[in-house]
């Protein structure tokens, strides 16, 4: 599948220039000519990589640059701010609104793919995306629990994942199943917005798996959230019937019906709060363990480590 490539610029004739250099290149290209339509295909369909010109209508470029950094759900997105020739305030508010890049016009196409290359191979190495719901994946999740390690940081890491997510997929499909998933990436990302602290972390291991990164201060009140957000949406992923008897009809790995209740969702929460843990690999071993436990429930919950050391 190509790379997607969002063009931002209020005048067609460069527009139509950075498609034909962009096609070229076997790159899919989207446009926008303002800022509110930037941020609004930004959101609707998941580029790779924003070309964004600092002076346009409708929020300028500094300002879409600055709103996409500071949304969890959008912040790792690779931008390439396009400036005029002569405009170094423009650059310099480009690169402090949180640009990965910038060129300048008029470009020269071979400069101008080889930094969209370097800008993509950059992001792709460090970030390590989630295709479905854009949260940073295994690589960046480990590269921030190795960070706190080392800096002797207070944390708390949450495991989550979906209960009878396997069942859901068998009868509704993985198309519906992706778009669950999608669903509770956004709903991690709100509570954390409103529940969390702003440095917190959220990551998507794979499939139903996803990591919070956050501080024991604060993680009662964020998993508290997450369940009560999860039980209020989750009757809507399934048809009326389904929803009403409260249970799907599926089968065991013996090919024996059974009744599954709705989705619900277990999260583990491991913290250094009270306790020693040295690597990361103590890390996800207690995770592993904890959100076993809260499995055993049968309905959304979540279980801290209650054990001390100190």
């Amino acid at each position: 599948m190509p790379e997607k490539i969002l063009i931002v610029d209020d005048d067609p004739d460069i527009r139509d220039i950075l498609k034909i250099i962009l096609s070229q290149e076997n790159y899919e290209v989207i446009e926008a000519d303002n800022g509110e339509d930037a941020l609004k295909m930004i959101n609707a369909k998941n580029p790779d990589l924003v070309l964004l010109d600092y002076k346009i209508p409708r929020l300028d470029g500094r300002q879409v640059c600055r709103i996409v950094k500071e949304d969890l759900l959008t912040q790792h997105l690779p931008i390439i701010m396009v400036t005029g020739k002569g405009d170094i305030d423009d650059k310099v508010e480009g690169i402090y609104a949180g640009a990965d890049d910038y060129i300048v016009k008029p470009f020269e196409p071979k400069e101008l793919i080889a930094r969209i290359r370097m800008v993509l191979r950059h992001t792709q190495r460090d970030l390590e995306a989630n295709p479905l719901t854009r949260l940073p994946g295994n690589f960046s999740i480990l590269k921030e629990l190795n960070r706190l390690l080392e800096k002797k940081q207070i944390f708390a890491v949450c495991y989550l994942d979906l209960d009878k997510f396997k069942a859901y997929n068998d009868k509704y499909g993985f198309e519906r199943g992706d778009d669950v998933i999608r669903a509770t990436g956004r709903l991690l990302i709100k509570a954390v917005k409103n529940f969390g602290e702003k440095d917190d972390f959220i990551g998507h291991i794979g499939g139903d798996d996803f990591v919070i990164i956050t501080h024991p201060k604060v993680v009662d009140s964020l998993c508290q959230n997450i369940i009560e957000e999860f039980n209020r949406i989750s009757p809507a992923f399934y048809n009326e019937e389904d929803r009403q008897r409260g249970y799907i009809i599926a089968k065991d790995r013996k090919g024996n019906e059974e009744k599954v209740s709705l989705l619900s969702i277990s999260i583990g929460v491991v913290s250094n709060e009270h306790r020693k843990i040295e690597h990361v690999g103590q890390i996800a071993e207690i995770g592993a363990e904890l959100k076993n436990l809260a499995k055993r429930f049968g309905y959304s919950n979540y279980v801290k480590d209650k054990r001390r050391d100190f």
